[in-house]
Parts: C-alpha cells; structure tokens; sequence
C-alpha cells in the first residue's frame, strides 16, 4: 500500500508554502555543513593530520546520513512534528560541538571518541531531514515525485555552498570555532522551529505547539548562555592545556599562538602554535644545532631562512661575521609581530628584527619560492629549512621533492642548505624519507642530530637534520653549544612528491 501524504492546511498559498519550505532546507542545508567543516576543522587542530581527520568525519558522517535516513520513515505519519524534533536536537548537538571536543581535548587529553560520536548524531539527525521534508513538500502540493526530489536538492546543494564558503570566511575568521558553531546551532533551530510553528501548525496540537515551542526556546538559552561563556571556557581550557601562565593567546588567520612562561613566572618561555610546543627552554640547543653548521661551512654573505618566524634562527645567523642580508619567509605574519614585539620573545631573539639586514616577506615559503624562480634576492650561500614537522599534513609539501627543487634553484654555487627532519629515533621512517627526497633533486646530504633536554608538555627525544650542498658537506663540530651526532642512512626509501607524499606512514 503507497502511503500517500494529507494535504497540508497552511496559512498561505500553496506556492509561498513551499517556497517557505524550501527556504528552510536551504537555511537547514548551510548549517549542516558549516557542522561538518567545523568537526574537520577543530579534529584537525586538535588531533592533527587534517587528511585522516576529514576521512574520519566524512566517512562516519555519510554512514550515519543513511542510518538517519532509514530511522525517518518512522516519522513520517507526523512529518511536521518529526523534523521540528530532529532540528531542536541538531542545532543543540551541532552548536555545542566545538565546544565539547576542546573541553574533551582540554581536560581529558582525548578527542576522537567524541569526533566519531558527533559524526555520527550529526550525520543520523542530518540525514532524517531529507525525507520529512519530502513528506512536507508532497504535502503542501501534490507533483511529480522526480521533480520534488529535484527541487529538494537543489535548495540543500546550494545551501550547502553557501555554507561551506561561510565557515572559512567569515564564521571562522570574525567568529572563531565556538562561537560560530554556537550561532550556527541558533539559526538552525530557529529556521526549523519556525517552518513547523508557523507554517505547519495545524498539524499540532495545543500542547505540541507548547512542547516545541519550549524545547526551541531553551535550546536558544542554553546556546545563548554558552555564547556568553565562551571567553571564559577558553581561558579556562587554555590553562588546563598549556598551564596558569599563559601571556599571550593570539588566533591569527593561520593558527593559535600562545605564549606562556617567562618573566616572573619561574618556567622558560615556550611558544605554541596550534597546541603545538615549537620553543621551549632548550630552543638555543635547537637553533645552534640547525644554523651553525651550514654558516660555517663556507661562505655566508646572503641568507634565506624559510619559516622561523619567532626570529630565533635569524639570532643564530646574526652571531656570525660577514652575514650582508637575511631574507626571512614566514607565513603567519602574527608570529613576526609577536618575535617584534613581545618583550620576553624580543629579548630571546636578542631583537633580531631590528637589524638592517633583515627582510621579511610574509608569504607561503612553497609560493614566494616558485613564483621567485631564482630572482628572490638570490643566489644565497645558505638556506635555512625551520619549518614546521614534516608529519603534519599541511607541511607535506614543504618536505616535498618540487619544493627542495625550488630551494636547489635558488641555492648559490657551493650554498649550503640546512633543513630540520624531525625526531630520527621517534620517527626514523620520516626522517629519512626527508634524508631520501631531498638528495632526489641532486644534493649530497650529511645527516647529524642533536639530543634534547627534558621538557613539559613533549616526548621529543631530540632532533635530526641535513646539511645539503651540490658537493660533499660534512657538520662540523661547533665551537660552543651541543655536540652533533652523525646518522647513518636508512637505504631504500622513495622520495615525498606532491601527488605522492610519504609522510604518512612515520
């Protein structure tokens, strides 16, 4: 027997109904996916690797859309009431998970249980709606099955773009992740609570008008509340992550940057970027070891230093003699503001900036590289790599063949190159696979290590690096600071290309 929708009694003309109708699966459609990206987004901060992340929300979140779904048909006979439930819930649940995956993060250290949960009601609640609103479109006018589905889709294709182009530019941007969740979840209950109070009341009851109008009702308070909190739960969560002594918390349009310790505090000043520790109390043994032997391996006139923003590489290279200029290529220019400005990261970079010598260019280091094509001030003696791990996702390419290739253009007759590989003992697959891609493009390599000092917030046993040239390089001991170590080789491994990155498995 073909279940066969009641005609709908509405307070408007049939084709305004429906427009209304489509209109809120447009709205419903947006904050779906602003949902969605805003789960990649956080797992990806939080938890890094952003392709494994995004892999696991999408594939949980399609699984669950089906699930959802299937569980609507039982829905159906009270279309109106049902997807007024389903959008209360998903504006909650959808608008209070950023929140909850930092809090999980923050305090309990653990943050892909909640990830796969929230993909999975997420995508159970979304995936319900398409089928109640079928029943209600049907419902308002009887039409061609295939031409209702067209028309349904449409309006959630295009309300997706609209929300898929928000959430990079402007929710995340003006509003940060909590917050932008928050009011995501707002205009979601709002939009469903509407449609069926308004436009479908005559199907509900006295008391299921009041039911939903309360449950929409507190749903808005209890985002509202949280939208209130959100600057304290961050201070809060913040600490519960990096300590008391946070300084300095800063969230530029490429990432987190936090500063704590220092001054008067009684621990060593560390910076963060992304949850990440990239300076700690024993950055100088770091720093020595990355700089000092490529600028004493030869001439040094002209340097290039990709990455290091914090200003504390160019220290390493100011110490030197006969140092004429230091480009300095830095995405994140708050980082730059921060090594300016800041008077305990100043002070460690002994106020590297202020030297004439220096330029900095804000740009990608991949970018400013190809679009040089060897006229970037070049050709220059040494090239220093201080860039972010090569295990992370979105430095895959800065550890790739095409991009040692643009830094061997760029490198002057006898340059050295200085690139820092990450941990050989924790991660020796990686290493060397840095080792393997970046005598890929015609350099012979001398990898060396450093061992590093116990520090909070970090398992780091230490760092390896390559000392590259055209011609046969070998780290020298320096003078002062900690001693290297040469490494052997691990024979056999591919090099890490664009279309191929081998990272992944280290």
């Amino acid at each position: 027997m073909v279940h066969r929708p009641v005609p709908a009694r509405l307070p408007v003309p049939a084709g305004l109904g429906r427009l209304l109708v489509l209109t809120t699966v447009f709205v419903c459609a947006a904050c779906g996916l602003v949902y969605e990206l805003e789960l990649v987004a956080l797992a990806s901060y939080l938890i890094g690797d952003s392709v494994t992340q995004a892999s696991v929300v999408l594939s949980v979140m399609v699984f669950a859309m089906g699930v959802g779904s299937l569980l609507a048909k039982r829905l159906r006979a009270r279309a109106a009431l049902g997807f007024a439930a389903v959008e209360a819930v998903l504006a909650l649940t959808g608008g209070l998970s950023a929140m909850a995956l930092y809090g999980c993060f923050a305090w309990y250290g653990q943050t892909r249980p909640a990830l796969v949960g929230f993909s999975l009601v997420i995508g159970v609640l979304i995936g319900a709606e398409v089928p109640l609103l079928m029943t209600l479109i049907q419902r308002i006018r009887r039409q061609d099955a295939g031409c209702a589905v067209a028309d349904l889709f449409a309006a959630d294709y295009v309300g997706a773009l609209v929300g898929g182009l928000a959430f990079p530019f402007l929710l995340l941007p003006v509003l940060g992740q909590l917050t932008g969740a928050l009011l995501t979840g707002a205009v979601n209950a709002v939009a469903g609570g509407a449609l069926v109070l308004w436009l479908f009341r005559g199907d509900l009851s006295l008391r299921a008008r009041w039911t939903l109008l309360t449950a929409n009702g507190l749903v808005l308070v209890v985002l509202a509340v949280c939208s209130v909190l959100t600057g304290p739960f961050e201070r809060a969560a913040r600490h519960a992550v990096y300590g008391a002594d946070v300084r300095v918390a800063v969230h530029s349009q490429v990432q987190e940057v936090v500063l704590t310790g220092g001054g008067g505090s009684g621990r060593p000043l560390s910076l963060f970027l992304d949850g990440r520790l990239r300076v700690s109390g024993d950055e100088p043994r770091y720093h020595e070891a990355l700089v000092r032997p490529a600028m004493a391996g030869g001439p040094h006139a002209r340097v290039l230093v990709l990455g290091g923003g914090d200003g504390l590489a160019v220290r390493e290279v100011l110490r030197h003699d006969g140092v004429g200029s230091v480009t300095v290529v830095e995405l994140d220019p708050a980082v730059v503001r921060l090594a300016r400005t800041d008077p305990e990261l100043a002070a460690l970079n002994h106020r590297a900036y202020r030297d004439r010598r220096v330029r900095v260019v804000a740009g990608d280091a991949f970018d400013w590289l190809r679009e040089a094509r060897g006229g970037a001030g070049g050709p220059y003696d040494v090239v220093i790599s201080d860039l972010p791990d090569p295990g992370l996702t979105p430095s895959t390419k800065l550890y790739s063949q095409e991009f040692y290739g643009l830094v061997a253009r760029v490198l002057a007759p006898g340059g050295r190159m200085a690139v820092h590989g990450g941990d050989p003992d924790a991660r020796p697959h990686t290493f060397w696979t840095v080792d393997a891609t970046v005598r890929s493009v015609g350099l012979r390599t001398a990898p060396y290590g450093v061992r590093a000092l116990p520090a909070p917030h970090t398992d780091r046993q230490g760092w390896g690096f390559l000392l590259a040239s055209r011609t046969p390089v070998r780290p020298l001991q320096p003078d002062t600071g900690p001693p290297v170590r040469e490494l052997h080789g691990r024979p056999g491994l591919l090099p890490s290309t664009l279309m191929h990155p081998r990272y992944a498995a280290g």
